[in-house]
């Protein structure tokens, strides 16, 4: 296990606190908002700590089932020879609102390219989770975890309780390769993430 490296980190930090004063200036999510401004109020989140975990150390591959919000059953066979970023949210959470632009715009820079995002909600009715999907353009499916929690169960120790949003990259065998526990802070690191993972099937 490797957390990702201080250089990496380094080099990220200047986009960052550009890319959070961009939002909080062109957003009008009061929760956001909130969030932004360290209030800590209506939710408990991790840090936002990457971890990456190397190939000889990755556990066995993720299995999951669930329906998505149309009603169709999404599976992780559909996903296998390909990465697969899955992030858990649900709708009133602050850092899930300020970082569904990142999600989206990682989604559609590699649609197509070897990768694919499933959202996992952990809380919402249906029309909540549509209504937030509407409101921050988000194109990729999730998956509904409220009523048994199967979701979080094939995950394990992966999502901690409380730690949401959380975002987990899994490899082309389906295997967790990196972790974001908290609000992902930088579009690059997720980017790097994704990349890095696809190019080690090459």
């Amino acid at each position: 296990m490797a957390v990702f490296t201080r250089k990496r980190l380094l080099s990220a930090v200047a986009v960052a606190v550009a890319s959070v004063a961009l939002l909080a200036g062109c957003s009008n999510d009061p929760l956001a908002e909130q969030y932004r401004e360290g209030s800590n109020k209506n939710y408990i989140s991790g840090t936002g700590v990457v971890k990456e975990i190397a190939l000889e150390n990755r556990g066995e591959a993720i299995a999951f089932e669930a329906k998505d919000f149309a009603g169709e059953t999404v599976s992780s066979e559909d996903f296998r020879g390909e990465v697969l970023v899955v992030n858990f949210w649900y709708a009133s959470c602050a850092p899930c609102r300020a970082e569904a632009p990142t999600l989206e715009a990682v989604n559609k820079q590699f649609a197509g390219q070897g990768a694919s995002l499933l959202g996992v909600n952990v809380r919402d009715q249906v029309d909540t989770a549509r209504a937030f999907e509407e409101t921050y353009g988000v194109t990729y499916s999730s998956v509904a975890d409220i009523n048994d929690g199967s979701m979080q169960q094939a995950f394990g120790n992966e999502v901690p309780p409380n730690a949401v949003p959380t975002t987990l990259v899994l490899d082309q065998e389906g295997r967790v390769a990196a972790r974001i526990l908290g609000q992902i802070k930088d579009e690059s690191i997720l980017r790097t993430l994704v990349r890095d993972t696809i190019a080690e099937a090459e």
